[in-house]
């Protein structure tokens, strides 16, 4: 198993909270906000779990998205699992995302994991059953 990472976005905490019940879920993943990594950074890792919050009309947070597109051209090969929180809509810039991390060429890990709003009880063990999952496939 190589080194994984999760990093995330997060503007009201909803995704911040995914991140570290995944975390708990993968205790030996490293975890980051977007804020206090880089690309070069990230790109050293087997396995990225990346995460953001939907925002607009169904868009990456903007950290992300400048995080992700400097990534974008390093992915062929790696495992990258896709998770965030939203308000409205269903889950469409998940799927965007999915499909620019296949079309990097990288290996998309299971679902992608959304929860609407703040996760609850069960969010959070799904949360941490999706990290234990990424981390051993």
């Amino acid at each position: 198993m190589g080194k994984a990472v999760i990093v995330y976005a997060s503007t009201t905490g909803n995704t911040e909270a995914m991140a570290n019940a995944i975390k708990e879920g993968a205790p030996e993943a490293d975890l980051f906000s977007v804020a206090d990594t880089s690309s070069g950074a990230v790109s050293g890792y087997d396995t990225l779990i990346l995460g953001s919050p939907a925002m607009g009309s169904e868009v990456l947070e903007d950290s992300m998205e400048s995080l992700f597109s400097e990534l974008e051209g390093s992915l062929a090969g790696k495992k990258v699992a896709l998770f965030g929180s939203y308000d409205w809509g269903d889950g469409q810039w998940l799927r965007d995302w999915a499909d620019r991390v296949t079309a990097a060429g990288a290996t998309l890990v299971g679902e992608p994991l959304k929860i609407q709003t703040t996760p609850d009880d069960a969010g959070l063990a799904s949360c941490r059953d999706f990290g234990k999952a990424v981390v051993s496939a």
